[in-house]
């Protein structure tokens, strides 16, 4: 590296800043030794890059290996014994006095209470015929049919509903009813809505929309695409302002060529909950813009105090994404959601369109049903995912809605939030231990905190710890990714670029899901190391007897 005056900086920097922050990390990974495969034996990586979460929730997945269980023995009862391997459909009738049996045979096992009493809890909370989700469950834990409705399976939308109204609305008021699209994880959902939005002159090439920044990154660069041609306004959220919107920024919203804002709430990857008056702000923004289409990522949002969406205060302008991924330690599963209120401004500027372009878009859906001009956006986007001609056979595969239903009802059931609260607990002593090795503050009370990731912003961080001019040193002594490539090379820690998600500053994302506690603690020590050094070469060079084990000053 340049740093240690061997010329390779330039070199290690030149063609890096265009990657996206998810390539870059490919890069760093060589810079700390490779693969695990590649590395040698006696060399060990801390991968704080990813956001895949080491923890996961069992409960629900022995209720699912369970379930198939149950699900296989009413496949071998439909037909008589064949030792060839041939099972039937399950039966609808008798299924609850089968299960009940299976129950009592497996009592003690695990994943057998939960499940019978997510039956119970159907039937008895929700209300639901326990005959009929039981057979929808083993039918499709056994896969042996399409999708039937193809957005969602019926009684598995009614359970997903519920959980998105318990962890996404909570107490707030909502009136009103939404749909819901069973989708491949928020990825999917993301390609969805942007590919089904453009498809219907909802976005065009050159119209503007708004990014709450920062965000995740493929937000900015999905409209830079040829697909798209977007032109995008920047609401900045800063670290001064505790990575919360100022009214200023929200303003922006007001420009009637914003078409749409997209967010990620809480955001990625400073992990902050918009706060309750900046939702309000919008809200009200909403009101002045009945046009404005929102979209909101909640992935992180059940990791969080008391959280609300955005669509709960403007459900008929939001579109609301949510993932089962993180929460759920489900990240290979691909289980996602997308939720539209019925009465929603997407089908009314629909509704609107010229002339010219519902006679395109008739033609486009015809094929599928005799009224397209009616066709919902939601149902556009099931027609859109499989490319309209085969919308016969779109849906999400039925044992991963089966899969999401029993995380929905372990939610649901779980009144005292053991499960959330243990998360929480877990993420938050990884990042008291990561700030107490670095040498700093471990500052507690910000409600808005979620802490799945956290944001070492390199700039902000020294001003408080060491003063500007010790900061304005260190950035023309270094480039934004440098910091990153040695503590990749030297202490084999692997870190995301924050500028890569819209950071103003140059910083590193710490993912505070996927290591152990003693790892976090490496990496502050690796941290504060690399620290130490350049303040005791800014004393060299200027004289200066700036202490590297200062603390900074407290938040104001």
């Amino acid at each position: 590296m340049a740093t240690k005056g061997n010329g390779n900086g330039e070199k290690q920097m030149s063609g890096l800043e265009a990657l996206s922050p998810f390539e870059l990390k490919d890069e760093l990974i060589k810079a700390a030794g490779g693969s695990a495969a590649a590395r040698p034996a006696n060399i060990s990586m801390l991968n704080a890059g990813r956001g895949n979460p080491n923890f996961l929730a069992t409960i629900p997945r022995h209720g699912f290996w369970q379930l198939g269980l149950f699900a296989m023995r009413e496949s071998e009862r439909s037909f008589a014994y064949m030792p060839e391997g041939v099972g039937g459909f399950p039966q609808r009738e008798g299924i609850i006095e089968r299960f009940d049996l299976f129950v009592r045979e497996n009592k003690g096992q695990p994943g057998i209470a939960f499940l019978a009493g997510a039956v119970s809890y159907v039937r008895d909370q929700l209300g639901y015929s326990a005959g009929d989700f039981l057979y929808e469950m083993t039918e499709g834990i056994l896969a042996c049919n399409y999708p039937v409705p193809d957005r969602i399976l019926k009684l598995t939308e009614n359970i997903i509903g519920q959980y998105l109204r318990r962890e996404m609305i909570g107490k707030h008021p909502f009136v009103g009813e939404f749909d819901v699209f069973a989708v491949e994880g928020g990825t999917a959902a993301m390609t969805y809505i942007f590919n089904t939005m453009r498809e219907n002159f909802l976005i065009k090439p050159g119209d503007t929309i708004a990014l709450g920044m920062p965000i995740f990154t493929p937000y900015i660069e999905i409209p830079k695409l040829n697909d798209y041609q977007l032109n995008v306004v920047q609401v900045d959220a800063t670290v001064e302002n505790n990575w919360q919107y100022s009214k200023e920024e929200l303003d922006k919203l007001r420009d009637p060529k914003v078409k749409a804002f997209f967010l990620v709430n809480p955001s990625n990857p400073p992990s902050v909950k918009i706060d309750d008056a900046s939702l309000a702000y919008i809200a009200e923004i909403v009101k002045e813009r009945p046009g404005l289409i929102i979209l909101t990522d909640d992935v992180y949002g059940t990791f969080a105090d008391n959280f609300v969406s955005l669509f709960a205060l403007a459900p008929k302008n939001t579109i609301l994404v949510y993932s089962y991924s993180k929460y759920f330690g489900a990240t290979g599963w691909r289980l996602g959601a997308i939720a539209t209120h019925r009465d929603n401004v997407l089908d009314h500027t629909l509704a609107a369109l010229s002339k010219e372009e519902k006679k395109e878009l008739h033609k486009r859906y015809e094929s599928i049903t005799t009224d397209p001009d009616h066709l919902k956006f939601i149902d556009r986007l099931v027609a859109d995912s499989r490319t309209v001609a085969l919308n016969h056979t779109a849906g999400l595969s039925t044992p991963q809605q089966v899969q999401m239903v029993l995380f929905s009802l372990f939610s649901l059931m779980d009144t005292p939030d053991a499960y959330k609260n243990a998360l929480k607990r877990l993420i938050r002593h990884r990042k008291r231990a990561l700030f107490e090795e670095m040498g700093i503050p471990y500052e507690e009370g910000d409600p808005n905190q979620v802490d799945y990731y956290t944001i070492l912003d390199m700039e902000y961080m020294g001003e408080r710890r060491f003063g500007r001019d010790f900061v304005d040193w260190l950035l023309k002594q270094v480039k934004p990714n440098e910091l990153l490539f040695r503590l990749a090379e030297e202490a084999r820690v692997v870190l995301l670029p924050g500028m890569g998600f819209g950071t103003p500053h140059p910083s590193g994302r710490v993912s505070l899901a996927n290591l152990n506690e003693s790892d976090y603690r490496k990496i502050g020590r690796a941290v504060r190391k690399l620290t130490e050094e350049y303040v005791q070469r800014y004393n060299d060079e200027t004289g200066k007897h700036l202490d590297p084990s200062a603390l900074p000053a407290p938040k104001k």
